[in-house]
């Protein structure tokens, strides 16, 4: 059975950074594209960025771009955002999603129950 578990959520200032990790297991992930998507309070689901299985990285979100990294462990089958320059437009709960495959697009097949980011101004 896959299990997705976010965590690293948290209660931050502007300007301010956290680190989302999300661990895996049910199976080996090297060979799955992993994602990051969030949902801020009355907004639909977003992709935010996404890593296929050979480290390459897509970005759904043009806002995270130079602020997000994201970077994926195979030997831990974890996943990790790293958040800079937050700002309170981030703030939503940010879930984890992985998809069998090298590529990012289409659906995501398996995903965690979300960890909360709020960005205070």
């Amino acid at each position: 059975q896959v299990q997705l578990v976010e965590s690293g959520g948290g209660l931050v200032q502007a300007g301010g950074s956290l680190r989302l990790s999300c661990a895996a297991s049910g199976r080996t992930f090297s060979s799955y594209a992993m994602g990051w998507f969030r949902q801020a309070p009355g907004k639909e689901r977003e992709g935010v960025l996404c890593i296929n299985s050979s480290g390459g990285t897509t970005y759904y979100a043009d806002s995270v771009k130079g602020r997000f990294t994201i970077i994926r462990d195979n030997a831990k089958n974890t996943v990790y955002v790293q958040m800079n320059s937050l700002k309170p437009e981030d703030t939503a709960v940010y879930y984890c999603a992985v998809k069998w495959g090298y590529y990012c697009s289409g659906g995501m097949d398996y995903w965690g129950k979300g960890t909360l980011v709020t960005v205070s101004s």
